[in-house]
């Protein structure tokens, strides 16, 4: 039996995709843009080393998840393993194709860097107590991998980087439990790393509103100011609460609805920090884009 296009939308989270742009162009925002027009098409970079992700993901947890997830494309037969190996392997060298042709040598590097760190996670770390961590970094080397591309590179977006990667590591840490249920500890250090990720993000709004007030503009820096207060209520009122509820009740369920808020409060994030950093049309479409998660989960989960 030959796989669907359902069945690899599933492989690869598809709903989840909504969660992935934004990295990029926020570290292209931070960079004040990309140095030639061919680096908008970074994101597809991006997007295609997270799929490689998610189908390698599978391919090594195929033993695991023939009895824990039997529902899951590979341990169900839907899609062969060494399909969504050859998958992973492909999607990522096309990231690193990607970022090279819209980038150059800088952005090409930081791809090759976030495969690197994805097939280690994948096949090596994501069982050890740092797996959290290593999948933050991964997430703060997509905001890089935009930067890299930028006029003013890597240098201008290690805050936001450091932001989006400390949600990412409450996300993780949080998910762990979508099986087996979660337990307090992991919750509550979700809690402050996404607490720590919103004052980031309030952190970049107020140095540019401190920027449009020096420079005379005083109605910029009022907008700055209350886009830091929305994205910090954005991003802490769907995940805080969610998260310490699975921390209370240890259930796995929570702990899921606690990972799906999360993502959704990712998009925030992103938007927030675009916003932020002076970009509010392309916050806009990042928020706009993030809504089509809800309607792409009839291909599949987003976790």
């Amino acid at each position: 039996m030959s796989a669907t296009w359902r069945d690899w939308a599933e492989l690869v989270r598809l709903p989840a995709v909504v969660t992935v742009p934004g990295d990029v162009l926020v570290g292209l925002a931070a960079g004040d843009g990309p140095r030639a027009r061919a680096g908008w098409a970074l994101p597809l970079s991006s997007v295609a080393l997270y799929w490689a992700g998610m189908a390698l993901n599978d391919w090594a947890d195929r033993d695991l998840d023939a009895e824990e997830r039997p529902e899951r494309p590979l341990p169900s037969g839907r899609v062969a393993p060494t399909h969504a190996l050859g998958a992973a392997a492909g999607l990522t060298a096309a990231g690193v194709g990607v970022a090279a042709l819209a980038g150059g040598r800088r952005p090409a590097a930081v791809a090759a860097g976030i495969g690197a760190a994805v097939w280690l996670y994948d096949l090596a770390g994501k069982r050890g107590p740092l797996a959290p961590v290593s999948m933050a970094l991964t997430r703060s080397l997509d905001v890089l991998l935009g930067a890299a591309a930028s006029r003013q590179g890597t240098r201008a977006a290690l805050l936001p980087a450091l932001a989006v990667g400390l949600h990412t590591l409450a996300v993780t840490d949080l998910s762990r439990g979508e099986v087996h249920g979660s337990e307090p500890v992991p919750a509550t250090r979700a809690q402050v790393a996404t607490l720590a990720a919103a004052g980031g993000s309030v952190a970049v709004a107020g140095a540019g509103a401190r920027s449009a007030w020096r420079a005379g503009r005083p109605w910029q820096a009022a907008g700055h100011a209350a886009v830091a207060l929305a994205v910090g209520a954005g991003l802490v009122a769907p995940a805080v609460p969610a998260q310490a509820r699975a921390g209370r009740t240890g259930d796995a369920g929570d702990a899921r609805r606690a990972t799906l808020a999360g993502l959704a409060a990712l998009v925030a994030l992103q938007g927030g920090l675009l916003a932020g950093l002076g970009r509010p049309v392309q916050a806009g479409a990042v928020v706009a884009f993030g809504r089509l998660g809800g309607r792409l989960r009839r291909w599949g989960s987003a976790t």
